[in-house]
């Protein structure tokens, strides 16, 4: 698959590895549509990427608005064959906290949006992809979720985060197996300590304790590091119901 002829649904891409991927497939001369339910950041991440990219508000755990801006994507982008699911939340919370057990709201809440909405955007899509001209690989299209190493090595307080995740990780090979009749290729990037903009509003001190905790190189990740990644799974047809962790190397302490 060649990103330059690439139609790209990227959520969670007002922002982040979101937006840097979107950029990617920008730079090298595609299409893209961002979904992320930050409407002021969104807009104005399309506007930056210019007249090939368009934002669609949608919140990922609403199955009928995903369908419906699917459908404005695939009609923008005359058809889809990436889709790149980033859209994501953190709610750190201890099972038993000083106040007692913890409320099982929040748990709910990030496994609605990190994993339920990881699998409505996925079916969404490829229902789309289902009808793609198929390649000289019989490609018709590609879907790239993100977990966390966090769904290998969660940390105390991140009992939610690491069960999205590792659900990402765990639908992602029947998922494959099924798509692959289809000729549409499903994968995963775990990645590590990366420089997003909840990242960003961390004083600078702990950014730089963080980045040093990775064996090589001793930094946060960068988002465009994340994006050349999406960019190779989708050039090489072998890749296929994979997770890959992009960390550095890096193994994380219980807190």
């Amino acid at each position: 698959m060649e990103l330059a002829s690439a139609k790209a649904v990227v959520t969670g891409g007002a922002s982040g590895l979101g937006l840097a991927t979107a950029r990617r497939v920008i730079d090298a001369g595609g299409h893209v549509v961002l979904l992320d339910v930050n409407e002021e950041q969104g807009e104005k991440s399309a506007e930056e990427l210019g007249e090939s990219a368009v934002f669609l508000r949608t919140d990922v755990t609403d199955e009928g608005g995903v369908r419906s801006s699917i459908k404005k994507a695939a009609e923008f982008m005359g058809g889809i064959s990436l889709a790149v699911n980033c859209a994501g939340v953190l709610i750190p919370a201890r099972v038993l906290g000083r106040e007692g057990p913890a409320p099982v709201d929040s748990f709910s809440k990030v496994i609605q949006i990190n994993l339920v909405g990881s699998f409505i955007v996925t079916k969404e899509v490829v229902a789309v992809m289902e009808a793609n001209e198929p390649n000289a690989d019989g490609e018709r299209g590609v879907v790239v979720s993100t977990a966390s190493v966090a769904a290998y090595e969660g940390q105390i307080g991140q009992a939610s985060y690491s069960a999205s995740k590792a659900g990402i990780i765990g639908m992602m090979l029947p998922i494959a197996r099924e798509l692959a009749r289809f000729g549409i290729r499903v994968n995963t990037i775990a990645p590590g300590i990366f420089m997003t903009p909840m990242m960003a509003g961390l004083p600078e001190e702990i950014q730089k304790s963080l980045g040093a905790q990775v064996p090589f190189p001793p930094r946060l990740g960068r988002p465009e590091e994340y994006a050349d990644l999406v960019a190779s799974i989708y050039g090489n047809a072998m890749i296929n119901g994979e997770t890959i962790r992009l960390d550095g190397a890096i193994r994380m302490q219980p807190k």
